[in-house]
């Protein structure tokens, strides 16, 4: 249970650290940081590799990361769609 809880909580922080890296306002509030840390968590690992502080069975520094890598990503195919309609 408590794994769990602290799986959320550090999905939270590393999405809300990811945004304000990038500047881009992550839709969604809380649950949208939530969802983008736990991308990211999967996403940095990935690409770099598992290395750094693991808190919650998430490698922390390549966490944050990948999280502001999608949030960049996700912030640059909404200016696209909003140019074009």
């Amino acid at each position: 249970m408590w794994g769990i809880i602290i799986s959320i909580v550090m999905a939270i922080i590393i999405g809300i650290i990811g945004d304000a890296l990038v500047g881009n306002d992550m839709p969604g509030g809380i649950i949208g940081s939530m969802i983008a840390g736990f991308i990211g968590a999967w996403l940095g690992p990935m690409l770099l590799g598992s290395w750094g502080p693991e808190i919650g069975g998430f490698a922390v520094v390549p966490a944050i990361i990948g999280t502001a890598i999608f949030v960049f990503l996700l912030g640059l195919i909404s200016k696209m769609v909003r140019r074009t309609t």
